[in-house]
């Protein structure tokens, strides 16, 4: 494993985005991110958090096209990135169990295999960091994940 070095978000998050070019075309998304930091991790690592998440937000849609923002905040020693996005929302009670391995809060209703925030989380978890999701029904989901400066 090779030690991770200097990765620009935005660069990730533009891969991420082309590769998720034809659902954000159908779903006529719109997505919008702030000037994103530079962080120590695998370039593969990033996109994977970012193509999960925003892939998630153009899933779980509502009728409405998709609004997606992707956005970083320097706290002390972590940075906090957020995709906010305009969908379905989560109940709350289910903001913790999204997390686990195969977990689907929507049977088949929507494609998947319920491993994607699983994924992120030990991806996350593996620079120090954390990922919560805040959320409400009907009201659109913000996920939240951080990594150290």
């Amino acid at each position: 494993e090779q030690p991770s070095a200097p990765v620009d978000c935005n660069a990730a998050l533009q891969q991420a985005l082309s590769n998720l070019g034809a659902a954000i075309k159908q779903s006529r998304a719109t997505i919008t991110s702030d000037h994103l930091p530079t962080v120590r991790a695998h370039d593969t690592h990033l996109l994977q958090l970012f193509q999960n998440l925003v892939g998630n937000a153009l899933k779980y849609r509502s009728k409405e096209p998709p609004r997606i923002q992707v956005s970083a905040k320097q706290e002390e020693t972590e940075w906090v990135f957020a995709v906010r996005d305009n969908g379905i929302g989560i109940d709350p009670q289910y903001t913790k169990q999204v997390f686990g391995i195969f977990t689907r809060l929507h049977g088949r209703k929507y494609p998947g295999t319920g491993i994607g925030l699983a994924i992120c989380q030990k991806i996350v978890e593996r620079y120090g960091g954390r990922i919560w999701v805040e959320s409400a029904l009907g009201k659109g989901s913000a996920f939240y994940f951080t990594i150290r400066i």
